[in-house]
């Protein structure tokens, strides 16, 4: 029997926010020198309760990770937020104080130091959640000028510093605070919804999603957040963007062609312009991005052509190849909403679910090891 997710879990389950938005060029030359080995790990769980899934990942060190998602996303008024820490050993779950109604939902989840997180979502009392953790545990935030009906699906963190972006009233909303209890809400000029951001600094920072139409990319340039001009793509939107360094970002998403379908769509940064790459083919949908700050990004989806795999792109600067982790015996598809490059360790940690024959799902942890060389 086929179950209906309700709307709130579609906005988690469904990568993100996929089915939330309406939403070439000539072939890359091959690198010059092989490139780097990977090698997939066993895939691991953080153990949520039934129907759970994670939606984002944040790392820290080899020694601290941080993933949030959601409990029980079948059912609408037991569903519940979700925050587990990996300590290199295990995976624990972290509560959050001070707080009798509890997030509905996780989405978003960022770190400026260890000590200094920030994930975002949704409240049972219907309003946007925000949370602040020490370390050690999470308390959330109360925005006063905040007001039911804004969303929220992304933060990034820099020391001091947090950026939310959103919706309000149909356009792009951008929520700043100084972690002092400041805080300012800027809505953008336009309609669409911001789903993901990226911080350079305190003062420099892209945040990208869709008009409806089409992809829409802003940047935070002299303290005011400003529509960026991108390729002109109908159809088209944006789930997540990393900084790679002033001149080099990967923004990510998809594109619907005429029939409805959605296809992947990365779009590259050199500093001057946005540019459409050229991913491989197939029934692709794309959702989390990450880089090493040496040139190389990974991109974390699920391929339908080929569901029961665990499922990556990277790309090198050149060239976009696929990386698929082993085949599954039993009928599943394996989503990855998000993905984290861990400094220091050479490792790729992505999280998501899985989803079996009869629609459960399982949060999932998938790692891959990489060598530490890039090419400059």
């Amino acid at each position: 029997m086929t179950r209906r997710l309700p709307r709130r879990a579609l906005a988690l389950c469904a990568g993100g926010l996929l089915l939330l938005s309406p939403r070439l060029p000539a072939a890359h030359a091959e690198p010059a020198s092989p490139p780097a080995a990977e090698a997939w790990q066993a895939p691991t769980s953080a153990r949520l309760s039934s129907d759970g899934s994670l939606s984002d990942v944040a790392g820290v060190s080899a020694t601290s990770v941080w993933a949030v998602g959601q409990q029980s996303v079948w059912d609408i008024w037991q569903s519940r937020g979700a925050i587990t820490h990996w300590d290199g050993v295990t995976w624990t779950e972290v509560g959050i104080r001070n707080d009798p109604t509890g997030a509905g939902l996780l989405r978003s989840v960022a770190a400026a130091s260890p000590a200094e997180l920030w994930a975002v979502g949704e409240g049972h009392d219907g309003l946007p959640y925000l949370a602040r953790g020490d370390g050690a545990a999470f308390d959330r935030v109360t925005v006063d000028s905040l007001r039911v009906g804004d969303w929220l699906g992304g933060v990034a963190a820099a020391p001091s510093r947090m950026v939310a972006v959103g919706r309000r009233d149909k356009h792009p909303l951008v929520v700043t605070g100084t972690g002092s209890g400041k805080w300012k809400l800027t809505q953008l000029e336009g309609k669409g919804t911001l789903y993901g951001v990226a911080l350079a600094g305190k003062s420099d920072g892209w945040a990208v999603g869709d008009t409806g139409r089409r992809p829409l990319i802003t940047r935070l340039s002299g303290g005011r957040w400003k529509t960026f001009h991108v390729p002109d793509i109908p159809g088209g939107y944006l789930r997540d963007i990393h900084l790679d360094g002033p001149k080099r970002a990967l923004a990510v998403g998809g594109v619907y062609d005429d029939s409805g379908r959605a296809g992947p769509l990365i779009l590259s940064w050199n500093g001057k312009k946005w540019s459409r790459l050229t991913p491989p083919g197939g029934d692709v949908r794309l959702y989390g991005v990450t880089g090493d700050r040496k040139g190389r990004f990974w991109i974390s989806g699920v391929d339908l052509e080929r569901p029961g795999e665990a499922f990556l792109l990277r790309y090198d600067g050149r060239t976009v190849r696929p990386l698929r982790g082993a085949a599954a015996v039993a009928p599943r598809t394996i989503r990855l909403q998000s993905v984290a490059y861990l400094p220091g360790a050479g490792t790729v940690v992505t999280v998501g679910h899985v989803v079996d024959a009869d629609g459960r799902y399982t949060d999932v942890i998938e790692r891959l090891g990489t060598s530490e060389r890039a090419k400059p």
